[in-house]
């Protein structure tokens, strides 16, 4: 074996792993453009609807997001009325997250995003929860 197939790019995980990524969200953009929503404000939307109100730092750990990408992504759902931020009366460091009327509305419209993705990801032997699993393990396992 030549001693530069490490360095290879097909042999790469994490290369692997960006460009699905990159795949899956252009399967997510015409679905979430129905609802004025980009990929990262869908998934922060997403732990909104499970959470209602969440601090900021927990809303940054679950996204995996640092609070120089969260925040402009934050600011631009206040923009859409979806969710409203405020800081802690006792400890002003401290920001909430709050799901307000509007966002609480489009969870019911968007319901059909997930089954409209797993239906475009399903391939004849794929076993996507298996998938999800591992991946789930890794990151797990990094973060």
């Amino acid at each position: 074996m030549n001693k530069y197939e490490v360095i290879k790019l097909d042999n790469q995980l994490c290369f692997s792993l960006y460009a699905l990524s990159r795949e899956i969200i252009k399967l997510y953009k015409p679905l979430l453009d129905k609802h004025g929503l980009t990929y990262t404000q869908y998934v922060a939307m997403l732990v909104m609807w499970e959470h209602e109100k969440i601090g900021f730092k927990e809303l940054g750990k679950k996204l995996h997001l640092d609070s120089g990408t969260l925040t402009p992504v934050v600011k631009k759902l206040e923009a859409m009325e979806l969710v409203t931020k405020y800081r802690n009366k006792e400890d002003d460091r401290v920001v909430t997250v709050e799901l307000i009327e509007k966002g609480r509305l489009m969870k019911e419209e968007i319901l059909d995003v997930p089954q409209q993705m797993y239906s475009l990801c399903k391939g004849e032997d794929l076993d996507l929860l298996s998938i999800k699993i591992q991946i789930d393990n890794l990151l797990n396992t990094l973060g």
